[in-house]
């Protein structure tokens, strides 16, 4: 008789575990699309720094990349040497919220860097 209802309560203490490592895939599986997404802005803003001489160009390059919530908070960086094989690189960062509730007020850094040898 004391096993009666130790289903119920061993569901009721291992449910919010659960709940938690689902919360936490779905979160470390959005931050790593934001990281895949800050990566291919990065690399394709390299790729105008390394073609063009003004970095303005790079930096809007790089925000075009990007998805209009992730552009309007990320901070873009070029760095361009003006000699010819020497290497422009491109670093874009953002603090990205978390979504779960709850956890919301937590902000994760994030940054993504891309390197391209300048071209004459």
């Amino acid at each position: 008789m004391i096993e009666r209802g130790s289903a119920t309560m061993e569901t009721a203490l291992v449910l919010p575990l659960v709940l938690f490592v689902l919360l936490a895939c779905f979160e470390l599986a959005s931050l790593a699309l934001t990281k895949i997404e800050l990566l291919a802005a990065a690399r394709e803003g390299a790729r105008v720094a390394a073609t063009v001489a003004d970095p303005s160009r790079a930096v809007a390059a790089t925000r075009a990349a990007l998805d209009e919530q992730l552009s309007s908070i990320a901070t873009v960086s070029v760095r361009r040497p003006q000699i010819s094989g020497r290497q422009a690189s491109v670093v874009v960062e953002v603090r990205r919220r978390l979504r779960t509730p709850l956890l919301d007020t937590i902000a994760v850094p994030i940054a993504a860097k891309a390197v391209m040898a300048v071209e004459p």
